[in-house]
């Protein structure tokens, strides 16, 4: 990368970690009111309306063979994990569950050594088992801070992970000939369609929000969810992979447990030792994973 890309995908780097590492907070926020379900699904509606006009008018650029792909990285990238972390933090909190996130670069190495037979070290098998043993540590707490039995809902957060490393191969080697906002626009705009079907059709969301005290708010946080942490970032996160690679680009989320748990924190989220320690043993692993 040139001195005036590197600086400018830093740039992009740090804006990632304050939007994304606010997320977590965001759907905690959204579950005080909602089930998880509706959470998930009226962030992704949230977004899609949100980028619905820039999506119309890119649509121009997309030919036949771009409209499988597109949904299949809105699905991979935003719907699945949209959901899969909505129904975690029932039972994980927001910290834990931002701490969790960071195994995302360490399943973009694996696939992309799979896949695209890219090679690693040695040092980063080291780095891959230690963030595995990380995560271990992590599943075994509850969302009130105690370590406890196996958490399965953590589960959840691995195949997130697994979903956003997926994605950001997808993107990097699959859609090279849109740029980052046609990308998360229109495949946005794609699953936002299932998921308003969903939410509007087979959920008692509108009794919910008309009725509910306190629902107004949740719905509030909801949709600056939708509207920041997905649409938004998004955008940037696809414009991070292009400018840059996607080890790069994953490795946002290196910060994001600072972010996350300074919220969690902050809302009278506890961690015990165990979480500190399990949070220490993920983002070195990542860290040996990356290393050159």
């Amino acid at each position: 990368m040139s001195e005036n890309t590197r600086g400018s995908a830093i740039t992009l780097f740090i804006t990632l970690t304050f939007i994304w590492g606010t997320s977590f907070i965001l759907i905690m926020l959204g579950l005080r009111s909602f089930p998880p379900d509706q959470v998930g699904a009226l962030r992704v509606v949230s977004a899609a309306v949100f980028l619905l006009p820039i999506a119309i008018g890119k649509l121009k650029e997309i030919q036949s063979h771009h409209y499988w792909k597109l949904f299949v990285t809105g699905m991979i990238g935003i719907f699945i994990p949209a959901f899969l972390f909505a129904i975690a933090e029932t039972q994980l909190s927001s910290s834990v569950t931002g701490i969790m996130n960071t195994l995302t670069p360490i399943f973009t190495v694996l696939i992309s050594a799979i896949l695209f037979k890219q090679r690693f070290k040695s040092i980063a098998i080291v780095g891959i088992v230690l963030g595995f043993a990380g995560t271990v540590l992590l599943s075994l707490s509850q969302a009130n801070g105690e370590v406890t039995g196996f958490n399965s809902f953590a589960l959840l957060i691995v195949a997130a992970t697994f979903c956003y490393a997926s994605n950001v191969n997808f993107v990097k080697f699959n859609i090279p000939d849109l740029n980052a906002v046609t990308i998360t626009s229109v495949s946005v705009m794609l699953i936002g369609v299932p998921a308003a079907i969903y939410l509007f059709g087979f959920t008692d969301f509108v009794p919910r929000l008309t009725t509910q005290d306190g629902a107004w708010a949740s719905f509030g946080f909801v949709v600056i969810l939708g509207c920041m942490s997905t649409a938004v970032a998004t955008v940037l996160f696809n414009k991070l992979v292009k400018m840059s690679t996607p080890l790069f680009a994953s490795s946002v989320t290196y910060t994001l447990p600072i972010v996350a748990v300074m919220w969690g924190l902050i809302y009278g989220e506890t961690l015990e030792v165990g979480h500190y320690i399990g949070m220490v043993a993920i983002i070195g692993g990542v860290y040996l994973a990356n290393r050159k």
